[in-house]
C-alpha cells in the first residue's frame, strides 16, 4: 500500500523499475511515478558456532537488527570456506548466560548443527517498506533474477527477484542468472 496522489488515498502498486528510484504504477487508476525505494534495516553480524559431526567452526550469520531468533529456528551461517551452511540453532549465548531467544545485536554467540536444509533470507519491497521473508529449501535449490515466487504465510507474498547477493559478495543482477541456495547471502525482490 502507498499513497496515490491522484486517488488521494492509499491503495495497491506495482513495482515496473528498480535502480536508484522505483518506478510504481497504482493498481486503481493506473497512474505511474517514481518513488524512492524503502531504508534497508540495518543488519548485525552474530558469532555462530558450527557443529558438524565430527569438529566445530567459527563462522558470521547475519540478521536484521529488530530480528529475533529463537532456539530451534534454521539459518545460514557464513564460513571461512566461504560456503554457507544451513544450520539449526541450538543454544544461544548473551553475555555469559544461555536463553531460549534474544534479539540479534544482544546474542553474543549462536551455537548450531548442521542440517540438510537451508533457509535462504530474502528482502521483498512493496514501494513502501521492506518485507523480510524467509525460505527453507535444500541447498543445491537454485534462485533466479527475473523469476516470479510465492513465500510467505500460505505463500501468499508473490514476489519478482531483482538481484542475488552471494556470500562471496558477488551481485548478480542480470536477468535469469542463477545461485544455488547454500551461496546466497540474501535476494531482492519486489512484490507483484
Amino acid at each position: 500500500m502507498d499513497y496515490c496522489p491522484v486517488c488521494k488515498e492509499d491503495t495497491e502498486h506495482d513495482v515496473l523499475a528498480s535502480s536508484h528510484l522505483l518506478v510504481i504504477q497504482c493498481s486503481s487508476c493506473q497512474t505511474i511515478r517514481k518513488v524512492q525505494p524503502p531504508k534497508e534495516p540495518d543488519q548485525v553480524r552474530v558469532k555462530t558456532i558450527v557443529s558438524r559431526e565430527d569438529h566445530s567452526s567459527v563462522c558470521f550469520a547475519e540478521f536484521f537488527e529488530d530480528e529475533v531468533i529463537t532456539a530451534g529456528d534454521r539459518i545460514v551461517a557464513e564460513c571461512p570456506d566461504g560456503e554457507g551452511a544451513g544450520v539449526e540453532v541450538m543454544s544461544i549465548e548473551v553475555e555469559d548466560r544461555r536463553v531460549q531467544s534474544a534479539e540479534a545485536p544482544d546474542i553474543t554467540t549462536l551455537w548450531t548443527r548442521v542440517i540438510d536444509m537451508v533457509v535462504v533470507r530474502i528482502s521483498v519491497h512493496d514501494g513502501k517498506t521492506t518485507i523480510p521473508l524467509y525460505v527453507t529449501c535444500t541447498g543445491d535449490e537454485q534462485f533466479v533474477v527475473g523469476e516470479l515466487y510465492k513465500a510467505g504465510t500460505h505463500k501468499t507474498i508473490r514476489y519478482r527477484i531483482t538481484h542475488i547477493k552471494n556470500r562471496d559478495g558477488s551481485i548478480r543482477k542480470r536477468e535469469g542468472k542463477y545461485e544455488p541456495a547454500s551461496k546466497i547471502k540474501r535476494i531482492y525482490g519486489f512484490r507483484v
